[in-house]
C-alpha cells in the first residue's frame, strides 16, 4: 500500500507536523466560538488540575456565564506527562516536562491548593485536607491515578537512578534520575529488564518505548554487544491492540529483544540486583544490570473510598463507574469522570483526554440547560510509539481496537516514519498546550 505519493521533504514533513497542531487548534476554537454560552449559577467542583481537569476548566469557564467553577488539586506543578519518556532517555531535560500549575488556569476559576480526602456523593459534598467542605451541584472528577510502587516489596523511589534502577512514571526528576541509571547502563552493558503492571495503566507505549530507545542509543554507542535486553509483558501479548503488539513482537524480534510473557514484577532486591516475577508456574527470579520499574497503577484513595467505583470489575483497582461513551457516571447523574481515573476499556493518555473533555463539556452543559446531546467519545486512544531515535509509528485506535489514522493515506500507523517522529517532537506538545486552553 502506498501512503505518500511524493516523498516528503523534511522541509514539507516539518510543515505537515507544526500543521498539524495549529489545524486542530483553528478548528477547536472556530467550534468554541460557535458555541453560545449558557447562563447559570451551578457550583462546579472539579477535582484534578492535570491535563482533563484543567482543560474541561477552560472550557466551561468559556461556555457557562455565572458559574462557580472550582478547581481543586494541591500540586504547584503541572508534568507535561507525555514528555517522561524523553526525558528518561537523555533527549529532554526535565525542565521540558514542567510548569506551573496556574500557569494553565483561566482566573475566574478559584482554585484550591489542597487535595480531597473524601467525597460524598448522596450529600454532593467534598471535605479538603483543611476541613474546608465544597459543596456541588456536578463534580467532575479528574484525580488521575496513583502509582502503588509499595506492591512492589523491597522497591523504594529513592532508589531511581542508582544500582541500575529506572522508574519514568513518577515526574520529571525521576525521569531524569532514570536517565542515570540508563545511561550508565548502555556504557556497561550487562542485562536489561522492563516491566509493565498487571493493572491497567496510563500510556501502556511508554515500557515499549523506553526498551527501544535503550537499544537505539546503545547501538549508536557502540555497546548493544555487549547487553542483553529482555520486555516482560503482563500477559500473552506485547499491546493491547494484536495488530500492533504483533508489529513489536516483529520489531522485537529483528532487533534481538527478548520477552517474557505472563512475568509480573513483585519484588527487587537492589543490593544483589534481582527480581523476582509472578508466572502462572510460580515465582521466578532473574538477574539484572538495569531494571525499570513499572508499579501497579489504582484510583487514589478518596476516589476508591467514595463510592463511586466499579463494583464488579477493577475491584482492585478503583476505577469510578461510568458510561464509556459519555463519562457520566451510572448511578450518579451530576457526576462525570475524565481522564485515567474513568472506568472505561481504553483512554489512559492525554490523545484520550483530548477526545475526552469536549463530550463531558457537551453532556455537563446539555443537562444545565436541559437539553440532549449525542456526543459521543469511541475510546480513541493514541500513542506516538518511539522505535529509535527520529523513528516513531503513530499508533491509533478506538475501543474496539480498530486502527483510526487521523492522516490516512499520508501516515501509515504501522510503519516507522520520521513525520511520526515530528509528531511527537513538534507538534505534540503544542497541541497539548492548546488542550489546556481548552482549543484543542
Amino acid at each position: 500500500m502506498t501512503f505518500l505519493k511524493t516523498p516528503l521533504s523534511r522541509r514539507g514533513a516539518l510543515a505537515l507536523a507544526a500543521g498539524a497542531g495549529a489545524s486542530a487548534l483553528m478548528t477547536a476554537g472556530q467550534q468554541a466560538q460557535a458555541q453560545s454560552s449558557v447562563a447559570t449559577n451551578a457550583q462546579i467542583v472539579i477535582l484534578g488540575a492535570g491535563a482533563a481537569g484543567t482543560a474541561l476548566a477552560n472550557r466551561l469557564s468559556r461556555r457557562l456565564d455565572g458559574a462557580q467553577i472550582t478547581i481543586v488539586d494541591g500540586r504547584a506543578e503541572h508534568w507535561y506527562q507525555p514528555g517522561l519518556s524523553l526525558v528518561a532517555t537523555g533527549l529532554k531535560p526535565a525542565s521540558y516536562a514542567v510548569s506551573r500549575t496556574t500557569d494553565w488556569l483561566p482566573q475566574d476559576v478559584a482554585l484550591k491548593t489542597e487535595f480531597a480526602v473524601q467525597i460524598d456523593p448522596e450529600t454532593k459534598a467534598v471535605t479538603l485536607q483543611s476541613g474546608e467542605v465544597l459543596r456541588y451541584d456536578y463534580l467532575i472528577v479528574a484525580t488521575g491515578l496513583i502509582l502503588d510502587h509499595d506492591a512492589i516489596d523491597g522497591f523504594d523511589l529513592d532508589m531511581v537512578g542508582t544500582n541500575g534502577i529506572g522508574a519514568l512514571y513518577a515526574g520529571p526528576d525521576y525521569a531524569r534520575r532514570t536517565w542515570q541509571a540508563a545511561s550508565a547502563f548502555i556504557e556497561t552493558g550487562g542485562r536489561g529488564l522492563f516491566t509493565r503492571p498487571a493493572t491497567e495503566m496510563k500510556c501502556a507505549g511508554a515500557p515499549l518505548k523506553h526498551v527501544f530507545l535503550l537499544d537505539d542509543l546503545a547501538r549508536t554507542a557502540g555497546t548493544r554487544t555487549q547487553m542483553e535486553l529482555s520486555y516482560a509483558a503482563n500477559n500473552s501479548s506485547l499491546f493491547g491492540v494484536p495488530i500492533v503488539a504483533e508489529k513489536v513482537r516483529m520489531l522485537f524480534d529483528n532487533r534481538g529483544i527478548g520477552s517474557a510473557y505472563s512475568h509480573v514484577l513483585k519484588a527487587i532486591e537492589p543490593g544483589s540486583k534481582r527480581a523476582t516475577f509472578a508466572t502462572p508456574d510460580g515465582d521466578v527470579e532473574q538477574d539484572y544490570d538495569y531494571i525499570h520499574v513499572i508499579p501497579p497503577q489504582r484510583a487514589p484513595d478518596v476516589i476508591r473510598q467514595s463510592g463511586l467505583s466499579w463494583a464488579d470489575k477493577w475491584t482492585d483497582q478503583g476505577w469510578i463507574e461510568v458510561d464509556q461513551y459519555n463519562l457520566r457516571h451510572l448511578r450518579y447523574p451530576e457526576v462525570f469522570a475524565v481522564g485515567d481515573v474513568a472506568g472505561v476499556p481504553k483512554g489512559k493518555t492525554a490523545a484520550s483526554v483530548k477526545w475526552q473533555v469536549p463530550v463531558v463539556e457537551q453532556h455537563l452543559v446539555a443537562q444545565i440547560s436541559g437539553g440532549r446531546t449525542d456526543a459521543a467519545y469511541n475510546g480513541y486512544t493514541s500513542c506516538p510509539l518511539i522505535t529509535r531515535v527520529g523513528r516513531a509509528m503513530l499508533v491509533e485506535f478506538d475501543y474496539n481496537n480498530d486502527l483510526v489514522p487521523s492522516f490516512p493515506g499520508v501516515i501509515a500507523p504501522l510503519e516507522e516514519l520520521w513525520i511520526s517522529w515530528l509528531m511527537k517532537e513538534v507538534a505534540l506538545k503544542a497541541t497539548y498546550n492548546a488542550m489546556l486552553r481548552g482549543r484543542a
